[in-house]
């Protein structure tokens, strides 16, 4: 049953996007509200101008290390302010920020260093043994910086964070080419320091490299400019039809190198001049404890999240009317579990229903959101400004009517500027849908349909992938490790529901000698994935088979064991 609440005010169909870089955006913050907190960790806050000054701080070191414009360097950290600071200071000067999920397998992260060519790493001293080993497998010179949390963290905090968990980390940097933040830090002050050139602002320039997973099994550099994430933010603004100003504040808890995180969660909050808090590491008793303790307006997750929150105790009975937006992405959000969140928060005094976002990394992040005002069940709600939607015949250009299942297709200024270094992929996902038209259209790789009033309705992917816990996993990627074991005659890797991840990765595996000691086999396979696959993405479960379905033309039928596992959970 479609539900109506009274409309404050209608989203602008059309925005201007001003010609100017992520950091100016931020810096006309700055110079706006520089008393207001820009972000708060752990108790700590920063104004935005005590922010700005760490930015340009931070650039002008990253200059006096030999990084200059189109230069890439990654950064591997999880949300602390030495992420913030890297990622912007990296685009004042006009560098690329290279964005590593922190626990990336130490294999994945020499791919993703060789790939795009990094000159330098910034990580913290938790991943540093990992990233030493992982420099070992690049041909290029990169240089460490590494950061620690407890140099962010208020005095005590950083006192009893060193007892308890960084004790065994403050033996790095340990090599003639790492250094610690603090030192680095040193080189952007005084009268050695280099100039900082004025910021550039180019619709077309590469700023930030985001990573999507394969259906080869080959993870793709996704090239995002200023103007992508730009657009992101003012459009998420503009939609999401609720002020961000100073003086409210974002739970900060979807990652930095995550689209949603980076795009939402971080950037569209500081081009506003509000606040982010950030965490750096997610449990939900930690969520639960900083909702309660911190009173946001503004959460963003993914459904797994706010699932959970349901049934932690410390909520029982926290008045809520604080919220002022509720937003889940990275999977779909069920109507049930939509209908239970939006009675959770009813009874918690807030006046507001969760609203679901839908896009992918190729447009920064969501593209489409659920309006305010209105809700359709089963829809993913209506385009942002600017971003256009169409429904195609899968494989074809064709235009599909309202009501017509087919794969979404978007064009707008969010939309990515290629694949890093893959001209085919590239061409393969940006398209024209006519000759007479000029735009590039990106081909989602998801079914769905629109209906005659716009709203539009994701059914299911094209293309193979699993999401758990609101990660992308491909099995391709992970198939390619288990097959690379010497035992191993082939796999198949499916995702399976789960009511706390919503899908967990469960890999079946063949082996070339069906005699073979399978437990040996198994710790060989978990050997292979914890080197070259991220935590998040290593299968919960091996199953060993002496066959596996095929289909006629002789690949493993992978639908049919996702049906299998469906009629396992049905039963239990």
């Amino acid at each position: 049953m479609e539900t109506k609440r009274t409309e404050t005010r209608k989203p602008r169909t059309h925005l201007r996007y001003p010609s100017l870089t992520m950091f100016q955006m931020v810096k006309r913050m700055a110079d706006q509200y520089p008393c207001e907190p820009a972000y708060e960790f752990y108790g700590r806050k920063t104004s935005y101008s005590g922010f700005t000054e760490k930015i340009e701080q931070a650039a002008r070191s990253f200059l006096a290390c030999g990084i200059g414009r189109d230069d890439v360097v990654t950064i591997c950290l999880p949300n602390i302010p030495q992420a913030l600071i890297s990622f912007y200071a990296l685009n004042r000067i006009g560098a690329v920020a290279n964005m590593v999920h922190p626990l990336s397998a130490q294999k994945e992260i020499s791919f993703y260093l060789r790939v795009s060519g990094s000159k330098m790493l910034v990580t913290a001293d938790l991943f540093c043994e990992k990233a030493e080993m992982a420099l070992a497998e690049v041909p290029q010179s990169v240089r460490i910086v590494v950061t620690r949390m407890q140099d962010e963290l208020p005095p005590h905090l950083a006192a009893l964070y060193t007892l308890k968990k960084g004790l065994p980390f403050l033996k790095y940097p340990n090599t003639d080419h790492a250094m610690r933040w603090t030192k680095f830090m040193k080189a952007g002050t005084g009268s050695q320091a280099p100039f900082l050139p004025d910021p550039v602002f180019d619709p077309a320039h590469t700023s930030v490299i985001l990573y999507s997973g394969g259906t080869s099994g080959v993870p793709k550099g996704i090239c995002l400019s200023d103007l992508n994430f730009n657009a992101c933010a003012m459009q998420a603004r503009e939609s999401i039809s609720q002020e961000f100003r100073n003086g409210l504040t974002m739970l900060s808890c979807m990652p930095c190198f995550h689209g949603f995180g980076l795009g939402i969660n971080l950037h569209t909050v500081l081009i506003h001049g509000a606040e982010c808090i950030l965490m750096p590491t997610f449990s939900i008793k930690t969520y639960a404890d900083m909702l309660a303790k911190k009173k946001p307006n503004f959460i963003a997750g993914v459904p797994t999240i706010f699932e959970a929150l349901l049934h932690m105790p410390q909520l029982e009975g926290l008045d809520m009317h604080f919220l002022k937006g509720m937003f889940c992405g990275g999977d779909s959000l069920s109507v049930e579990l939509k209908r239970k969140i939006d009675l959770f928060l009813k009874q918690h005094g807030a006046d507001i229903q969760i609203r679901e976002g839908y896009g992918l990394t190729e447009c920064v992040t969501a593209s489409c959101l659920t309006p305010k005002d209105r809700y359709k069940p089963g829809s993913i709600g209506l385009p942002f400004p600017d971003t256009v939607y169409r429904i195609v015949e899968p494989g074809t250009t064709r235009l599909l009517p309202p009501g017509k299942e087919g794969e979404i297709i978007l064009k707008g200024p969010t939309v990515m500027l290629g694949y890093l270094n893959q001209e085919e992929e590239t061409r393969q996902t940006l398209r024209r849908i006519s000759p007479s038209d000029p735009d590039l259209w990106l081909f989602t790789g998801d079914l769905g349909y629109m209906d005659e009033e716009g709203f539009i309705y994701f059914r299911q992917r094209i293309k193979r992938m699993i999401v758990t816990n609101g990660y992308n996993v491909y099995p391709g990627q992970i198939e390619n490790v288990i097959d690379s074991c010497p035992e191993v005659a082939y796999s198949c890797v499916i995702g399976v529901k789960d009511p706390r991840r919503m899908q967990r990765v469960r890999a079946y595996v063949v082996l070339k000698d069906s005699e073979a000691d399978q437990e040996a086999c198994r710790a060989h396979i978990e050997e292979a994935l914890n080197l070259h696959v991220a935590k998040y993405a290593i299968p919960k479960e091996i199953f060993f088979r002496k066959e596996l379905p095929k289909t006629l033309v002789g690949k493993v039928a992978y639908r049919r064991l996702e049906e299998e596992a469906e009629t396992e959970s049905l039963a239990s």
